[in-house]
């Protein structure tokens, strides 16, 4: 099955439950026939079918209703609860020492079928541990709560800025993000579970309130100016809208909500504000408004995107710039770690005002990683993925970063408009989306770095995430994704003509080693 080359924009214009309904059954050899599950039977077959493709590089993702079937869900919650009764005491970032009685943490986003995973996954849990259920909330919530409430391993149940149909799984182990190894670990672990018949669950399931604490600690970390403007917070109806306007409003900001109410249908717009046509909306509210700023974000908040007055899309490289010389102001030398697809004009920016800046791979797991490793400041990638250790506690929380652009605006009289007039002017292509086979992509990025390294067009490549080959006047990357069955590429010269050219280079690699 060839890969499509051409760009791809996942859309939201159907129902969650038309899109499980056209969704297909993933192919055979992408299951894992498992043993005879006993207490359930899947569509009346004593074999249960697993993708074990859900099991991705940083999170567990998937169709909800082809991919995350209770039993399979029950089996994950049981791992996890597992692995959070085998834990020991550790200190917390905030000094204290967890309990030793084994809880998870488990939120979850608006998504129609969020409930169904909720109750499949707690089941799992309390078969082993305790459950603190802290409701509908965004995944920089559930991040700030194994901070705050200190369990043993906490659970995001979202689908992130995928299709309305799909959803999954972020998952802590105390204060890290399961990545890699782990996420296999705990797939292989789930299917010896499913094996067996299912225990009982028997711990105890607690609700708690953590939003008010996260806006109370945020608040405290903020440093404001005095100066106040009009903000318009687009959060596509996923689940960081009302969070994200409590605590800019809190702030004495003027905020006008678009689209700020929980429906997990997404019925105005896909929730993922890398794409320009998903902040169209956004763009015309901030100009009607007469606002100064925007604020887009995904699905679960993790990722912001803006724009100001004029339209202008600030995507998270450009953001980065702005972040990282507002915070070098405070922190001389500090450090910042950047990924692949950023555009070498952020490194060169913010080296250049005395920074210490990194390229490392695409992630969120691997970014927060490097960081605690790097001791970092702040981390950024294009994706709007902003990690602030700096006065905040190092995971990626796009109301937070949302705070800190807020922040820098109100300490100078200077708009958003003309901070990023005055960004680097460099001539680049958006994240480009390749539709591609999960089980092709990383062969395909292989084939492509090998042409590209042979290739005497190209001055050097790097390749601790795909391939990032620079040539003269530009580079070009072409790397998986580690969420969706496709290619990304990014291109960037110093001029249009040079960025065509470097593009159809690229090009000409990616058809040639997918034939």
């Amino acid at each position: 099955m060839p890969c499509r080359h051409a760009v791809s924009h996942a859309t939201c214009e159907q129902s969650y439950r038309q899109g499980a309904r056209d969704a297909k059954a993933p192919e055979e050899q992408d299951l894992v026939l498992l043993a005879p599950w006993r207490p359930w039977r899947l569509g009346g077959n004593s074999l249960l079918a697993v993708n074990k493709r859900i099991f991705r590089e940083y999170d567990i993702r998937g169709v909800a209703d082809r991919d995350l079937p209770d039993p399979v869900v029950r089996a994950i919650g049981m791992a996890v609860g597992e692995r959070a009764a085998g834990r020991p005491r550790v200190m917390d970032a905030f000094g204290g020492v967890r309990s030793t009685t084994a809880s998870v943490v488990v939120g979850r986003d608006c998504r129609v079928h969020s409930p169904r995973l909720f109750a499949a996954l707690t089941d799992g849990v309390r078969v082993h541990a305790e459950v603190v259920d802290i409701g509908v909330v965004p995944t920089p919530v559930v991040y700030f709560a194994s901070h705050h409430l200190k369990p043993a391993a906490a659970v995001m149940i979202t689908g992130s800025h995928n299709p309305a149909e799909d959803n999954g799984f972020k998952i802590l182990v105390g204060n890290d993000a399961l990545h890699g190894r782990g996420i296999a670990t705990l797939g292989e672990r789930a299917a010896q579970l499913l094996e067996d018949p299912a225990p009982h669950p028997h711990g105890a399931m607690h609700s708690r309130d953590v939003i008010g604490a996260y806006l109370d600690f945020a608040v405290s970390q903020l440093e404001l100016g005095s100066r106040r403007m009009k903000v318009v917070v687009d959060a596509g109806n996923g689940a960081g809208g009302p969070t994200a306007v409590a605590l800019y409003r809190r702030l004495g900001f003027d905020v006008v909500p678009l689209y700020c109410e929980l429906d997990g249908t997404f019925p105005h717009h896909h929730p993922d504000p890398t794409q320009p046509e998903n902040v169209a909306d956004l763009i015309r509210t901030v100009r009607d408004e007469k606002a100064e700023v925007g604020i887009a974000l995904d699905g679960d908040a993790d990722r912001i995107g803006a724009v100001d007055a004029t339209g202008r899309i600030l995507w998270g490289d450009q953001l980065m710039i702005l972040y990282g010389k507002a915070l070098l102001a405070e922190v001389p030398n500090a450090r910042f770690v950047g990924e692949v697809k950023c555009s070498q004009a952020m490194y060169d920016e913010l080296a250049a005002a005395g920074g210490k800046v990194e390229m490392w791979k695409v992630g969120h797991s691997l970014i927060k990683a490097r960081m605690k490793e790097t001791g970092a400041h702040l981390a950024g990638e294009m994706s709007g993925h902003m990690f602030f250790a700096h006065r905040w506690l190092g995971f990626d929380d796009a109301v937070y970063a949302g705070a800190r652009l807020l922040e820098l605006l109100s300490r100078g009289p200077r708009t958003l408009d003309a901070l990023a007039a005055e960004l680097p002017v460099a001539i680049n292509t958006p994240e480009l989306r390749i539709d591609c086979p999960d089980d092709r992509k990383f062969a395909v990025v292989a084939a492509v770095t090998k042409r590209l390294r042979e290739d005497p067009r190209v001055e050097n490549v790097v390749d601790i995430d795909g391939v990032r080959a620079k040539l003269a006047g530009g580079w070009a990357l072409v790397r998986a994704s580690n969420t969706q069955p496709a290619l990304v590429m990014r291109c960037e010269a110093a001029t249009a003509e040079r960025l065509a050219e470097i593009r159809a280079i690229v090009d000409e690699a990616v058809r040639a080693a997918q034939a």
